[in-house]
């Protein structure tokens, strides 16, 4: 037991928020009750409290409300051979390097303890997901049910005890009505929406119930592209075999910043120094990689809302097209591009340097007048406007408390970007602005991606700047990195990327192997969605088709 725990003792209701200059572990222990922590760890991230099964709620309350913990960024999951373990991976929206691991063991024998998700709604969904896959039980969970793989499954797949050998059945049930216990005065009508359906952005399930024309509730029934990415990651090497796996997560563009995720926690993990001239080269990517997604939400958005194919929609994908051929000179791939490595890059930028950096300006160079034409085509547009002002609305708090990231979160005035708030790669060191609107609203998170295409292009034009005049003596794409890592065991580290959808975390918990004991994607698309029912509920039903086409899910980054 650390010896500041026993110095410990619960403050009284009217205690006074810790000092944000006091370190995350004793701002922590200054909070907390004193009969909830029997232990600390250091994870690489952050430092780590052990915190009983049955004062969950308690700990987190006071690590959230009096310790300025206000963004439960992932809960993962995992089973050893003696004990299960839900670890809550905090930070701070404010100052998103204070960070914070909450770990709650749980017998073998019985994996139950209280749920976080009456203190954290964006838990609501984590912890289904470590209940559908692990087999660990929370107590007052509001809706403790499978989430990934069907209800009739049997068994828990990332349970030791799962032999893989379970008769899977799904019986034929006949429609039940899901209004049955509804008595509110009205008609009322249960509206299925997916999960193939061209307004869902893939393969997701909505289950809404009308009254009337408003939505009463809504369900987004997920699970249904689930490939067990992260399972493939466990069982691939740390140096060569995972690489190929984050581009397949978010196919909608931001692939280079999905593998760059892998990158900075695999990084990180075996203490490897990047190249600065890898780190330009990557930031440059990342960004067109960033534009790429971008470019096709605000695209299938005018599809969505307005129906406008041939102007915006086009416009959208020539833009794409256009990057997609500068990615594949350098990369050699459009789509997955399976460019960076562990220490860098692949390789350097494509020859003729000169011919490569010309096709990048002048794309830059015409950006602005592209723009111009997007805000006259859509963000002017009466119609536009009717269809997202003050519709799918989220405010600051809602957006805190589901764990919303990028430019939903954004979008609603909060200030959070990783690239500038946990600093990576060459951004630092670069001259552009963190896009916030304050509307909350459908309108509010177009107008940020909008402009966060404008901060991209400023972002790509100094990196090509910088690359233009570097020595070609120094121009070292990747650190020399040892053929096998293998981690110490035990070790555990969370680290995340801000990837076009929002914060793209990765947890790794090594065992002293070539390959991770356990490998937990935390996907932005995945808490952003959860969101939906705050935004959708009491709105038209028109308008939560415009609701989900905001939030900009791509369903390879929520299921995996």
């Amino acid at each position: 037991m650390d010896q500041r725990q026993r110095q410990v003792g619960e403050p009284p209701e009217s205690a006074t928020p810790v000092s944000d200059a006091d370190s995350p572990l004793d701002a922590a222990l200054a909070v907390v009750p004193d009969d909830a922590v029997t232990d600390t760890e250091e994870h690489l991230n952050a430092p780590a409290l052990v915190v009983r099964a049955d004062r969950v709620q308690a700990t987190l309350s006071a690590l959230r409300e009096r310790a300025g913990f206000d963004h439960c960024a992932c809960v993962t999951g995992q089973a050893y051979g003696d004990r299960y373990e839900s670890i809550y991976h905090l930070r701070s929206y404010d100052h998103a390097q204070r960070e914070l691991s909450v770990v709650v063991p749980t017998p073998a024998a019985d994996p139950t303890q209280e749920s976080a998700a009456p203190v954290y709604p964006t838990a609501d969904w984590h912890e289904r997901e470590a209940y559908d896959l692990v087999g660990i039980e929370y107590e007052d969970h509001p809706d403790l049910r499978r989430i990934l793989l069907p209800e009739t499954w049997q068994g828990h797949p990332l349970d030791p005890d799962f032999s893989g050998e379970e008769p899977q059945i799904v019986p034929f049930r006949e429609h039940e009505n899901p209004l049955a216990e509804d008595h509110r005065d009205g008609d009322t009508m249960y509206l299925n929406l997916g999960p193939h359906h061209p307004a869902t952005h893939g393969v997701l399930r909505v289950g809404a119930t009308l009254d009337g024309e408003n939505v009463a509730e809504v369900t987004p029934d997920i699970g249904y592209i689930h490939r067990c990415e992260e399972q493939m990651c466990q069982q691939g090497t740390y140096r060569h075999q995972i690489m190929p796996y984050p581009d397949r997560w978010d196919w909608s563009g931001a692939g280079l910043c999905n593998e760059w995720a892998y990158a900075r926690v695999a990084e990180a993990l075996a203490d490897i120094e990047v190249p600065e001239y890898a780190q330009v080269i990557r930031t440059m990517s990342a960004e067109l990689s960033r534009l790429l997604g971008h470019f096709l939400a605000v695209g299938t958005y005018a599809l969505d809302v307005i129906g406008e194919f041939t102007a915006s929609f086009m416009y959208a994908i020539k833009e794409r097209e256009r990057i997609q051929s500068i990615l594949e000179d350098l990369t050699g791939q459009r789509l997955m591009f399976n460019y960076f490595r562990l220490g860098g890059v692949a390789w350097d930028l494509p020859d003729p340097r000169s011919d490569f950096f010309a096709e990048i300006r002048e794309f830059v160079d015409d950006l602005p007048e592209r723009l111009a034409e997007y805000h006259d085509l859509l963000t002017s547009n009466e119609i536009f406007q009717i269809r997202t002002v003050e519709t799918g609305e989220l405010s600051a708090e809602t957006v805190r408390a589901y764990g919303c990231t990028g430019p939903v979160a954004r979008g609603s005035g909060v200030d959070y970007d990783l690239r500038r708030d946990d600093p990576y790669g060459y951004y630092p060191e670069l001259d552009w602005d963190v896009v916030t609107e304050d509307g909350g609203d459908n309108y509010a998170r177009v107008l940020v991606r909008l402009r966060e295409i404008e901060q991209s292009a400023r972002i790509i034009e100094q990196c090509v700047d910088l690359l233009e005049g570097w020595p070609e003596a120094e121009r070292t794409v990747q650190a020399n990195v040892p053929r096998t890592l293998r981690p110490d065991p035990d070790t555990e580290i969370y680290r995340a990327v801000e990837s076009a959808k929002g914060e793209l975390g990765i947890y790794i918990r090594s065992d002293g192997t070539d390959e991770p004991a356990r490998f937990k994607i935390r996907g932005p698309s995945f808490s952003n969605l959860s969101a939906l029912e705050e935004a959708a509920r009491g709105e038209y039903v028109a308008d939560l088709i415009a609701t989900i086409g905001s939030l900009d899910p791509i369903m390879g980054d929520v299921d995996r």
